[in-house]
């Protein structure tokens, strides 16, 4: 069955699962490449493709720097990712202005496995994924709008002060603030209110011409299977990356109730009570975005996963590590088709084979597939029906692995009052 880019699909036939995993969990990071982040621990360990050269526009082989622990600030819109692309030359990142030579080539650094201890171990005792691309060239923002649905919804870009009274943070329907949308069955771009109606057309705070898209949460519903996003909540840092206020069948509906704080993850997967699936969203501190600390976030990732590991529901759970955009750091793999930069993918579970890379073409959309295989739900639309679902990544036949010990690294206190002195915007789409 053919079907056009973006069409939704509600009658394909879901695959039937044996599957002894119970619950997904998605930890969403920010902001980091592949090569950045294990593209080093690749090559000492001879197992997967990573890179410890990069191009540079003249042409020019350099080395990738080892990264400080303050992530370097660097662009990653769509029109940086073209950019850095550069028609699959991949050597366009030095003409970033952050990322010349005079700037000493920032973008292209990489992080030390002894650097990110947790993931690092992770990575080494379960699965890395080193071909799962950004589904689009896109930045922080609409990268968690397809988190959940596999599509942008038409998003384009920039979000303004709406038309009326600004009422909230964030960028989503409670905020009134207007974005660049271009329909998915084709049209003009036009200011739209930054807000996803629901199945009636309500919720944006104007009349919209953006549609109501399906997501995940929707089909978990009508399966009467539960899920939570752990992400800020009104008026915290980080709330524009929360996902639910985008869509307004979550943020004025009873979907509503599914929302917690991010630090509830730890406390649900101590008590045995994790959803059938989540996403786990970060606080600005945590999430490794630029100008945040790698080690904090490394921290981060190994609290939830700790938090699992020790958990009744470690026996029955899929984790899937990775980030929401490149960064946008050094990669050296050009994206096939639409796909954007590729970005880390570990995946941790009793079930995925120890030691494993998995070099089967894959993107955001592949965890929804996963995520759909496993529990008998319909696919959004034509990408995550036509998404490899990590299959190769697991063995629910091996002996299950046990789980690894995570552990917390220091962060010196002249980085927090650096990071501390220089906040990030807390507006920041990216």
């Amino acid at each position: 069955m053919m079907l056009a880019w973006g069409e939704q699909v509600g009658t394909l036939p879901a695959h039937a699962s044996d599957s002894p995993i119970q619950h997904v969990v998605v930890i969403f990071q920010e902001n980091h490449s592949f090569d950045n982040v294990l593209g080093q621990l690749c090559i000492q360990d001879s197992r997967c493709n990573g890179a410890d050269t990069g191009q540079v526009a003249t042409g020019e082989t350099i080395p990738l720097s080892r990264a400080k622990d303050i992530v370097a600030q660097s662009p990653h819109g769509f029109m940086a990712e073209a950019l850095a692309i550069d028609g699959g030359k991949m050597d366009g990142f030095s003409n970033y202005p952050q990322c010349s030579e005079a700037r000493g080539y920032k973008c292209y650094t990489q992080y030390y496995p002894d650097q990110i201890p947790n993931l690092a171990a992770l990575a080494r005792a379960f699965v890395i994924s080193d071909n799962t691309f950004e589904l689009r060239k896109v930045a922080s923002y609409p990268s968690h709008i397809e988190i959940v649905s596999a599509s942008t919804a038409g998003y384009i870009g920039g979000v303004t002060k709406g038309q009326g009274t600004f009422h909230g943070g964030g960028w989503g329907c409670d905020s009134w603030k207007d974005a660049q949308w271009k329909p998915l069955t084709g049209g003009p771009e036009s200011l739209q209110p930054a807000c996803v109606p629901d199945q009636n057309g309500n919720g944006p705070y104007r009349p919209s011409l953006v549609q109501y898209q399906p997501t995940i949460m929707d089909r978990l519903d009508a399966a009467g299977l539960s899920w939570h996003i752990y992400s800020p909540q009104h008026h915290d840092p980080g709330y524009n990356w929360s996902i639910c206020p985008v869509y307004a069948e979550c943020l004025y509906g009873p979907q509503f109730a599914n929302m917690r704080e991010p630090t509830d993850v730890l406390t649900d997967a101590a008590a045995g009570t994790l959803p059938t699936f989540s996403v786990v969203v970060p606080f600005p501190a945590d999430s490794q975005h630029n100008k945040y600390s790698m080690t904090e976030g490394d921290n981060w990732i190994g609290s939830v996963v700790s938090a699992i590991e020790d958990g009744p529901d470690w026996d029955t759970t899929a984790i899937f590590i990775t980030y929401d955009d490149c960064g946008c750091f050094y990669d050296h793999v050009p994206p096939p088709g639409k796909f954007g930069i590729r970005t880390p993918m570990v995946i941790v579970s009793p079930f995925a084979k120890p030691g494993y890379t998995d070099s089967t073409l894959a993107s955001y959309a592949s965890i929804l597939a996963f995520t759909e295989h496993t529990f008998d739900l319909d696919p959004l639309n034509a990408d995550d029906a036509a998404a490899y679902d990590y299959t190769n990544s697991f063995d629910f036949t091996q002996t299950p692995n046990l789980p690894v010990r995570m552990v917390k690294t220091p962060v010196p206190n002249w980085e927090l009052d650096y990071i501390a002195a220089h906040p990030g915007d807390p507006n920041d789409p990216t």
